[in-house]
């Protein structure tokens, strides 16, 4: 049993760090064992990793003397740059396929790496979204950050597990053979813990910490399981999509919220 044990953090290990491998660009080191086909679950960790590195990003554009605006164009340009536009790429097919009128044409759509015209508009409306609503926010910025990655990234995870996969190539197959659902608790005992940091760090702003663990499960849940309805199910594109929507309409929620 001893035995055991240590290999099966071990094992985690290998998943967390394939994981960063695969939703970031952040270097690791080459002797890395990576393990992908259980990294599904360490998306959320990873999400909030990223909102840490793009919060600390923030304050360091504030200390410099750049106005709110500007600061928060260069943070959502950032997090761009950090996932390598993964996310947001499948946010463009997605609205691509979905300006399709037949269903049976959809998939077909989103296999085009060409952008049209409405994944074009759904990008500059994900970025005009994040960028407005983080500029509003006068205060917890970092945790925003932090919340809406993990919380994107969660929703993710869900449509993972709940949804079958429309495709029998691509990224996305890397997480069909980890379905289970305790896949979601790595992610969802993060985010809550997140939340209560918050809560016991600011009691005077419970309305953040709340804001965030209810309207971000409402929106991870919510985002996969309206593209499911369209699509029957998902692919990679939908999950990144799930991502950057899910990060648009919470941190555009937490903004009316602190106000």
């Amino acid at each position: 049993m001893s035995d055991r044990h240590p290999n099966w953090w071990v094992r985690q290990w290998h998943s967390f760090s394939a994981a960063l491998v695969f939703y970031t660009c952040l270097p690791v080191p080459a002797s890395w064992t990576l393990d992908f086909s259980g990294m599904a679950k360490f998306a959320p960790i990873v999400g909030i990793a990223v909102g840490i590195l793009l919060g600390s990003i923030d304050a360091l554009l504030t200390i410099a003397g750049a106005p709110s605006l500007t600061a928060s164009a260069a943070v959502v340009v950032a997090a761009i740059a950090l996932t390598g536009g993964l996310h947001l790429d499948g946010a463009i097919d997605l609205a691509d396929g979905l300006a399709v009128l037949d269903p049976q044409r959809r998939l077909e759509v989103m296999r085009d790496s060409v952008a049209g015209a409405f994944g074009v508009m759904a990008a500059v409306a994900i970025v005009v979204l994040k960028v407005a609503a983080l500029a509003d926010l006068s205060g917890d910025r970092a945790f925003a950050l932090m919340a809406a990655a993990g919380w994107g990234r969660w929703g993710q995870v869900v449509a993972i597990v709940r949804y079958p996969y429309l495709r029998t190539q691509g990224k996305g197959s890397l997480h069909q053979t980890h379905k289970a659902p305790r896949e979601l608790l790595p992610g969802a005992i993060a985010l809550v813990a997140l939340s209560l940091a918050h809560l016991n760090a600011h009691p005077d702003r419970w309305q953040m910490g709340v804001g965030a663990l209810v309207f971000g499960a409402v929106f991870a849940i919510g985002t996969g399981a309206w593209i499911a309805r369209k699509l029957g199910g998902h692919t990679g594109d939908t999950y990144g999509a799930i991502v950057e929507w899910t990060e648009a309409l919470l941190l555009v929620t937490l903004s009316i919220v602190e106000g």
